[in-house]
């Protein structure tokens, strides 16, 4: 029997959820394309598609916002628990760590139950944004802000995040980012959901266990270190220095290539394009972006025939550098946009359920004598 390292291209749902063309740089939530996505629609829409199967009414998209609302609270055992974690400890570990908290709170019920699934779905939209804004305000020696009721859900976010009304502008550039992230198949952190998701665990703890698969390495955090290239490079003069070296001691240069695209990934395409309309005008950031250009232009040169194109990753931390957030956060709002993508699948899965339960090929010794043991 082969074993498939990594199960790379081993199906193992049938979903409708989302369509990702590697071939073709497409990527499809529900039937709709992600661009005309990212132009029309807003998050919570976009996560009420992914979630319920069709973009929602009028009437049906108001209900939802006022659910998600009535459930944008924590209660103040949660807010203590969070006042003891260490200052340093990175956002992702806290939001995991949270989420998982956030179970013991509330009754658990028969997760087949579609009024429980509904009301667990609306807590955890509700209130992972509060998670992550009320920490960044804890751990610099801030009391957390409660929402403002006037604001939508983007907008209280930010809000509750800064401790200012946000603009116009950063709304929708938030929004735009939530939209794109909000979904992208079956990955590491989705299959961890729906394998959790498959022994009926309640969604507190099928989230929680999304949110630490999303905490690797090798999973999330690589719009971090995409800044922390560009700071390593520190002026386009050094860019093609830096980038030949890194190719010569074969090491990934972070924000390139990716396990499915073998073309340029339509999110980073949108990115990239929002960054050239955006009038940056913070000195770093401006030589920051400068540096991406030159490393995608010159990276390009170099391996754009063996198919590694700019993913998500390469122009996503510089957005939200533009929009303020501290660069430990960056996969904190990976997992804030995921969730509708998580909560997506888990609620696919256990429709039709089946406990995940894979096997593995031996390949140790037998027979081996306890007596014979080292002395």
């Amino acid at each position: 029997m082969d074993i498939i390292p990594g199960l790379a291209d081993v199906p193992v749902a049938h979903t409708k959820i989302c369509l990702l063309d590697g071939k073709n740089g497409k990527l499809i939530y529900r039937g709709y394309d992600v661009e005309e996505l990212f132009e029309k629609s807003n998050y919570l829409e976009t996560a009420y598609l992914l979630i319920f199967g069709d973009l929602p009414s009028k009437v049906e998209y108001e209900n939802f916002k006022k659910d998600i609302k009535l459930h944008s609270r924590l209660k103040f055992r949660i807010i203590d628990v969070m006042k003891n974690f260490p200052e340093k400890a990175h956002p992702i570990e806290v939001l995991q760590s949270v989420v998982s908290c956030l179970g013991m709170f509330y009754k658990k019920e028969n997760v087949l139950n579609k009024d429980y699934q509904y009301l667990s779905i609306v807590k955890l939209l509700a209130k992972i944004p509060l998670i992550i804004a009320n920490w960044n305000r804890i751990r610099n020696g801030d009391n957390p802000l409660e929402p403002n009721p006037d604001f939508d859900y983007v907008e209280n976010f930010l809000y509750m995040y800064f401790g200012q009304k946000p603009t116009k502008e950063k709304v929708e550039i938030l929004e735009k980012c939530l939209i794109l992230h909000a979904e992208h198949s079956m990955n590491a952190s989705t299959f961890a959901a729906i394998v959790v998701g498959s022994t009926l665990a309640d969604p507190f703890t099928v989230i929680s266990s999304a949110i630490g698969a999303l905490s690797g390495p090798l999973h999330g955090g690589a719009n971090e270190d995409v800044i922390k290239m560009f700071k390593e490079i520190e002026n386009v003069q050094n860019v093609k220095k830096y980038i030949d070296e890194k190719l010569e001691s074969k090491k990934k240069i972070p924000g390139f290539g990716h396990r499915v695209y073998k073309t340029y990934d339509p999110r980073a395409k949108l990115l990239k394009k929002m960054l050239e309309n955006l009038e940056i005008k913070d000195e770093e950031l401006k030589n920051l972006y400068s540096i991406a250009q030159e490393v995608e232009k010159y990276v390009l040169e170099k391996l754009s025939h063996k198919g590694v194109y700019p993913n998500v990753d390469f122009y996503s931390g510089l957005v939200y550098k533009y929009l303020g957030f501290d660069e430990d956060m960056y996969t904190s709002l990976f997992a804030l946009a995921r969730v509708s993508g998580w909560l997506a699948h888990w609620k696919e899965y256990i429709t039709d359920n089946k406990l995940i339960r894979p096997t593995e090929i031996y390949i140790g010794e037998i027979n081996k004598k306890y007596n014979d043991r080292k002395v």
